[in-house]
């Protein structure tokens, strides 16, 4: 069923580009997450006029921002200082949108989408992606993984150097691994048997720039 979803996903928005929902606010989590991640609209539709009018004279007040238990004081201040520099910041809305994020790259990844990963990826992580892509297709080798479910998604670590902002998100999911060859048949792995899999993936944004993208810019084991 996560799988046909994840697909379905996918299909939609390919034929569009991939928008972000990391800054969406946490009471749209019900809306399928997309490949990248935007700043939350307003609820009611303006005029460009009337938009650029409203931008310029709001006052660069951060949004209210959730108490946030289980991190580190550190951590929290980062959160604080990214939401203070942009003010449609929203940590829930942004830890549901990661969780999208998680589970497209994961499925783009395996499915061999070069595509989609560029359009999540910075440069560095896109050619490692592209790396064992490569050498999975010259092995003629063909990963059939299944993400079963997303256990826990928290903050990791948050910070704001200039107008970069980075926030790294750690992952425990369970996931369903299988490797077959390029006859089809199973080498490795089981669909009966998922494993856990902890990941720290971690985003980053140029606060200055036009768009409101975030990107996967780095991956640990976590």
């Amino acid at each position: 069923m996560i799988e046909i979803v994840i697909l379905a996903m996918v299909a939609a928005f390919l034929g569009l580009r991939l928008y972000s929902v990391l800054g969406q606010r946490a009471e749209q989590e019900e809306e399928p997450p997309r490949a990248r991640f935007e700043a939350p609209k307003d609820t009611v539709e303006r005029k460009p006029e009337e938009q650029r009018v409203s931008a310029a004279a709001a006052p660069q007040v951060a949004a209210p921002q959730p108490v946030i238990t289980g991190i580190a004081p550190a951590v929290e201040m980062g959160v604080r200082e990214i939401a203070a520099a942009d003010r449609s910041f929203d940590i829930l809305g942004f830890l549901e949108g990661s969780k999208g994020a998680y589970a497209m790259v994961l499925e783009a990844f395996w499915e061999g989408d070069r595509e989609t990963l560029r359009e999540l990826c910075d440069d560095d992580v896109y050619e490692g992606f592209d790396g064992a892509i490569a050498a999975r297709e010259e092995s003629g080798e063909v990963l059939d993984n299944k993400l079963i479910r997303i256990e826990d998604a928290l903050i990791h670590s948050a910070d704001l150097n200039g107008r970069m902002a980075r926030v790294a998100v750690r992952f425990v999911a369970d996931i369903a691994t299988v490797t077959r060859d390029k006859n089809g048949n199973v080498i490795g792995g089981s669909l009966d048997d998922a494993v856990e899999s902890r990941d720290i993936w971690t985003f980053s944004r140029d606060l200055g720039a036009a768009g409101p993208d975030w990107i996967l810019d780095e991956t640990d084991e976590g």
